[in-house]
């Protein structure tokens, strides 16, 4: 139908501002934020300019990165977002997959243990094996520890702020907040070769349940079952909705959290789904009853804004009230 209004000269293009302009001047769009053409964003670890009203992109293949976070939050390399409570070691990540004989460089095992009084479990320990090399994380420190098979995988470890960083010859790389947050970024090479809680890395979410036996799950509890280490640990049957155990704590959760989706994180809404990051927040908040809900709170606030950093939102957060941080003493 026809609607009444302005229209650009023939030649000319509406550049989404109320003005006209010619094609080699048309902006490009980027999470709802318009971009002047010539105009350079980063994407990943790819580079993309404006031109013509189109995103032109170099084509460099990016580290993946899975996080496991607060009580039994896990993003996977591929970016699929679930939640699984289990109280045993499990693989979060390893390269031995598929037939019995294949072999692989390295594997990543986390150990949950409960954390507050209504049954949900935080990464309290990982195992990190390289070659013949076992590195042990655990109480804020790491451990070595040479086994007798297997082959020489160098590994260097540095701290960065509040992180310990361990990076080893093999492409694979572990931050560890030393609590119970873990990132685990590997290179390209590892592509579509990997198995465990953090997926296969194979740049799609919908077939990352994969099994330890290769079967596609649809329900994360199964999922989760498979990859325990230990037969003798129970498995897990039901999701923990701690909130329902200590309705009490429901609305300070709530109100904690809701820093995630206030005006403090605006800038990043539009670039990473403040939704399921607040959820987890508000399930966390809930859950971490015995005298470690501040660090529960922060490790879930944080783990927004760590995802709002990779995605070019630099959000100051902290506060003398909030989660402080003192600088001084890190540096």
């Amino acid at each position: 139908e026809c609607v009444s209004g302005c229209v650009c000269p023939e030649g000319l293009f509406d550049d989404g501002k109320g003005g006209c302009v010619e094609e080699k001047d048309c902006p490009c769009i980027h999470n709802n934020q318009w971009y002047s053409p010539g105009q350079k964003i980063t994407v990943d670890c790819n580079t993309c300019t404006c031109q013509k009203g189109f995103w032109s992109c170099t084509e460099h293949v990016c580290y993946g990165t899975c996080m496991i976070y607060g009580s039994g939050h896990y993003i996977t390399f591929d970016g699929k977002f679930y939640d699984f409570d289990g109280s045993c070691e499990y693989v979060a990540t390893q390269d031995f997959c598929g037939d019995k004989n294949s072999s692989g460089s390295f594997s990543i095992i986390t150990e949950n243990v409960p954390c507050g009084t209504t049954g949900v479990t935080c990464s309290k320990a990982i195992k990190m094996f390289l070659g013949k090399t076992e590195l042990k994380l655990e109480n804020k420190e790491y451990k070595e520890i040479q086994r007798d098979i297997g082959d020489d995988v160098r590994y260097w470890n540095r701290t960065v702020g509040l992180y310990l960083v361990i990076e080893a010859s093999n492409g694979v790389m572990l931050i560890w907040d030393k609590k119970t947050t873990v990132f685990i970024k590997l290179t390209p090479d590892y592509k579509g070769k990997l198995c465990g809680l953090c997926g296969n890395f194979d740049d799609k979410s919908n077939n990352d349940f994969t099994t330890r036996s290769g079967l596609q799950e649809t329900n994360a509890l199964k999922f989760g079952n498979s990859w325990k280490q230990s037969s003798m640990c129970p498995d897990v049957t039901q999701e923990i909705k701690p909130c329902d155990v200590k309705p009490h704590r429901k609305s300070w959760a709530e109100k904690e959290c809701s820093i995630i989706q206030s005006e403090v994180f605006r800038i990043c809404h539009s670039k990473v789904n403040p939704v399921p990051f607040y959820e987890a927040c508000v399930h966390d908040a809930c859950s971490c009853d015995s005298g470690g809900d501040c660090e529960c709170f922060c490790s879930a606030v944080a783990a927004y804004a760590q995802e709002c950093t990779k995605a070019q939102a630099c959000v100051f957060w902290r506060t003398p009230d909030i989660c402080p941080i003192f600088c001084d003493y890190y540096n």
